[in-house]
């Protein structure tokens, strides 16, 4: 045929939608003859050739040694599509294709003990890899879960109060485990509790205890050398319009204090994130008492507290992302709707460095969302909405979109959710349905 109009699209790139050849001898590298038998050193006495006669020998196949006699000797991986230059004693990689996210598959079914809420998946050194998922219910409480034998297992149980996330994070040595309670105890009495692990009896004990109000979220950071805990609070009765609080870790006390308190209405979420030597907080207000139509708010730290930076018109957010593509730096936002509509465009921001704030960057058409969890694979970067309703039926698909440069980000992969509350980066997605959630293993090419 006759090609009359070619148009280029920075960052796009059409290679997914090619099927990898099985027989990798296909796709080898195509090497001239005069190349492949040449010797490794010339003779002292031989005239400098030209480059497409230099004394270049490639080898294909599996990996060869390398030794001194096969020093300055390339080998062509075509498995790994990776060619690969002998140093005399290792292969050193010159051109090696990354990692690229083919298709997801489901892995574990993971029963919790009642509806999840959240997961927080995090690897505790020298012991392993454990998920706590939020639970909705007491008795029977929270579950921490360990990685083993390729799959996670119950490994402890804690009490909770309509957990609704949990926040890992370590001060020195020391390591933390904070869930956010949304409801009272058997007492009466409204708290949120900081869980130290002991090394000695290798699990999570009770260490401080917080009076919240209907706490949703926690989050841990680190400004100036000090470690601060910030939690929200959703309401107090039928009030949304409360303080949320920041407190700062006292090394004396080795307890937290209250350090600050910021006004929210019925937050759902903390973000905290920097940009170069500044930090940044943002919250996710939700309803004021009246509407979900207000403003969520980022602030930024300035002598010694948390002043506002910028208000950004939401629709119920629940959940704030701040991501890195390069030295773009974005905020997504999840948007649920109101109880007659719920199918909403949620926001992409970039931050505009001229004009010192977020703009909106792209709409994508989501249902209820409450979560996003921003994940790379090689080179490609990809952004997971948890959608949880679309008005019938609360078995809607979460959507992964990839990143396509110039067209922004792109639906990839549609994953079959019941009410699907939030995504963790290891790739677990939980129900707050159904008291079943589930391992996704990312396969790659």
């Amino acid at each position: 045929g006759l090609l009359r109009q070619l148009v280029l699209l920075p960052g796009a790139d059409a290679t997914p939608r090619i099927c990898t050849a099985m027989n990798f001898k296909v796709a080898t590298l195509a090497v001239p003859t005069v190349l492949q038998d040449l010797p490794a050193k010339p003779a002292s006495n031989e005239v400098l050739k030209y480059p497409y006669e230099t004394d270049t020998k490639v080898t294909l196949g599996s990996r060869p040694p390398c030794t001194k006699q096969e020093k300055a000797q390339f080998w062509f991986n075509a498995s790994r599509r990776g060619l690969y230059l002998c140093n005399g004693s290792a292969w050193i990689s010159m051109l090696e294709v990354k990692q690229r996210l083919d298709y997801v598959e489901e892995y574990q079914n993971l029963v919790t003990n009642s509806e999840t809420m959240g997961v927080e998946v995090f690897t505790i050194p020298k012991v392993g890899l454990f998920a706590a998922t939020a639970n909705r219910y007491t008795p029977p409480g929270s579950a921490i879960y360990k990685w083993t034998d390729g799959k996670f297992v119950p490994y402890q149980n804690i009490p909770t109060y309509q957990a609704q996330s949990w926040k890992y994070f370590t001060i020195g040595k020391k390591i933390f485990l904070a869930v956010a309670n949304f409801e009272q105890n058997d007492r009466g009495q409204e708290f949120s509790v900081i869980y130290k692990w002991s090394r000695r009896k290798e699990k999570f004990i009770t260490y401080q205890r917080i009076t919240t109000h209907s706490a949703r979220d926690w989050e841990a950071f680190v400004i100036e050398g000090e470690a601060f805990l910030a939690v929200v609070n959703h309401r107090e009765g039928n009030n949304h319009n409360i303080d949320s609080v920041i407190y700062r870790w006292n090394p004396r006390t080795g307890l937290f204090e209250t350090n600050q308190t910021i006004p929210t209405s019925g937050a759902y979420d903390w973000e905290f994130f920097t940009i170069g030597p500044y930090s940044f907080l943002a919250v996710a207000n939700t309803f004021n008492g009246t509407s979900t139509k207000i403003y969520s708010h980022i602030y930024i730290w300035l002598s010694g507290s948390f002043q506002l930076f910028q208000s950004i018109l939401t629709f119920g957010a629940a959940d704030w992302e701040v991501f890195r593509i390069g030295d773009r730096v974005f905020l997504a936002g999840g948007m649920p709707a109101p109880s007659n509509f719920y199918a909403i465009n949620s926001s992409i921001y970039e931050l505009n460095i001229t004009a010192q704030m977020f703009v909106k960057f792209q709409d994508l058409l989501t249902y209820s969302a409450l979560d996003w969890e921003f994940f790379s694979v090689g080179d490609d970067s990809f952004l997971v909405v948890a959608n949880s309703f679309d008005g019938f039926t609360f078995s809607v698909n979460s959507i992964i979109y990839r990143w396509q440069g110039y067209e922004g980000f792109v639906a990839a992969h549609h994953l079959p959710t019941v009410g699907c509350r939030d995504w963790e980066a290891k790739k677990i997605s939980s129900s707050a349905k159904e008291p079943l959630s589930k391992v996704l293993k990312l396969k790659t090419t």
